[in-house]
């Protein structure tokens, strides 16, 4: 379409993945099996983002709230985990990728932590594109751990003088990262479920009614359209 393709493309996309296990119930399958479909529709729109043009992208996969789930679902989303950190070299090679992952590492097993810092330090050499991928992050721990870090430093006598918002923003997990111009939350919910709070302080918002494992690439381009018709002012006047 013409129009597409005078579309401004945000550079920094963020997604709320939501809705792989009531896609799956009112399919009569196991949430397992929404979990399973959604990772696999990740790896997809991680390279339709690129294909457009999309520089960053993060998605929200594994939130600190999610361990309240049962042990069986929990256990099929650890399985899911140690495969697709696995994808991610070959998906890191094929897109000249970055890959990092937001949030606290430490409640995973450990071979699941040795992953995350294989793939971290294998994709650390590209800079084309840039994934990052929250597991085990929840906006709040963010901030509290990034405050407890300064504290230590101000003790240390490594930090003096004022508390800057940038110097926050270089304690977070998106340290060095843009914040994002767009967010988009899949399955009609319109809540940010504790992400990215400080990050999406001037973010523009769609919420869209598909569920995560039937969110394509027109989704994408439709979220984008919206995200055009936006007046981005980040609270200044024209």
């Amino acid at each position: 379409m013409t129009e597409d393709k005078e579309l401004r493309i945000p550079q920094h996309v963020a997604i709320i993945l939501d809705g792989n296990g009531r896609w799956a119930k009112a399919k009569g399958m196991p949430r397992s099996y929404g979990h399973i479909k959604g990772c696999d529709n990740l790896e997809k729109i991680s390279d339709v983002a690129i294909e457009i043009g999309i520089k960053y992208l993060t998605v929200y996969a594994f939130s600190t709230e999610n361990w309240k789930r049962s042990k069986e679902e929990i256990d099929g989303l650890m399985k899911l985990f140690r495969q697709y950190l696995k994808k991610c070299k070959k998906m890191a090679d094929k897109n000249h990728m970055r890959v990092t992952v937001l949030g606290d590492p430490r409640a995973f097993d450990e071979d699941i932590q040795e992953s995350i810092r294989e793939i971290e330090e294998y994709s650390a050499k590209y800079d084309e594109h840039f994934f990052q991928i929250a597991l085990n992050y929840g906006s709040r721990d963010e901030i509290k751990r990034a405050v407890n870090h300064i504290a230590d430093d101000v003790r240390a006598g490594k930090i003096t003088g004022e508390i800057t918002e940038d110097m926050i923003s270089s304690y977070l997990d998106t340290a060095g990262i843009p914040d994002p111009d767009l967010l988009i939350r899949t399955s009609g919910e319109q809540r940010l479920s504790n992400y990215l709070l400080w990050q999406l302080a001037y973010t523009e918002f769609v919420f869209m009614d598909v569920a995560w494992p039937d969110f394509h690439k027109e989704e994408l381009m439709e979220a984008i359209r919206q995200y055009n018709k936006r007046d981005r002012r980040y609270g200044g006047v024209k």
